[in-house]
């Protein structure tokens, strides 16, 4: 093995939605709806997980876990939290129809990607449901991957390898070290990394600046380079072999990782 087979890419924040927009307001009007307010920061924390264990992950967070049982007089439970999922899939998947252009470059480094013979997958925090609303949007624009596999499509999902372990399955690809996962959260590159593949940071498009494109451009240089600072060190601790700003800057890390196939480097 000396050439990379595929690319697996998350969505929001990776291939559309620049700053992975589309869950926070939901995540915040869920929680008001119970008498418990959060912040979109606070919302952004477990971003990557599947959406119950996300909604999991806040509704028993030290600040917010108070709030709710002095709110509703109990601690948040397992209960409340398949209850609280319900809510937030509809309410979801009506955020990400203005949520759904593609990030730019986006296209045009997957045409690249496959004209060099490599397979696309991809992997989502996202369920169905709101991926049956997704899916058509970026199929219009251009983007169709060769597999999808969704946050409650395996028993467990990131950041644990069953996720990437299905896709690899899906695209007829093997070994991982012939792959690259490309994310913009932790917990999407811990499920490459958990798999073996070669996993690649995107500091400015996603979860972790959670900035649009108008936004971000409209910074001024030297704030745009230390958050891009802040993003690269907290994806690098979170496993990166490498950390770019968008995928719009993938192809020379691919002709690198190529390279170092080529003279019998693995991932480590």
């Amino acid at each position: 093995m000396t050439q990379l087979q595929a690319l697996v890419f998350d969505w929001a924040g990776t291939i559309i939605d620049h700053g992975s927009l589309a869950p926070m307001g939901a995540f915040v009007e869920l929680f008001a709806r119970h008498g418990v307010a959060i912040s979109i920061d606070e919302a952004r924390v477990p971003m990557g997980l599947a959406k119950w264990d996300h909604i999991h992950a806040l509704g028993t967070a030290p600040r917010i876990a108070a709030e709710w049982l002095r709110q509703h007089g109990r601690s948040f439970s397992d209960a409340d939290c398949d209850a609280l999922y319900e809510e937030f899939t509809p309410m979801n998947a009506q955020s990400v129809l203005n949520h759904a252009a593609l990030i730019p470059g986006a296209l045009e480094v997957v045409q690249d990607l496959r004209e060099r013979g490599l397979k696309i997958g991809s992997t989502t925090g996202y369920n169905r449901p709101i991926m049956e609303v997704v899916l058509p949007l970026a199929a219009a624009q251009g983007y169709v991957p060769d597999n999808l596999v969704c946050a409650g499509d395996m028993d467990s999902a990131r950041p644990g390898p069953l996720m990437m372990v299905r896709t690899l399955s899906d695209l007829q690809v093997w070994p991982p070290a012939a792959v690259v996962k490309v994310d913009d959260t932790v917990p999407g590159l811990q499920e490459g990394r958990a798999i073996g593949a070669w996993v690649v940071g995107l500091a400015v498009s996603g979860n972790t600046l959670g900035l649009s494109e108008a936004q971000w451009l409209a910074l001024p240089a030297e704030e745009q380079q230390r958050l891009r600072e802040r993003a690269t060190a907290e994806l690098r601790a979170g496993g990166a072999h490498y950390v770019i700003d968008s995928v719009a800057q993938l192809p020379p890390v691919i002709e690198d990782i190529e390279r170092r196939l080529a003279a019998g480097e693995r991932p480590d």
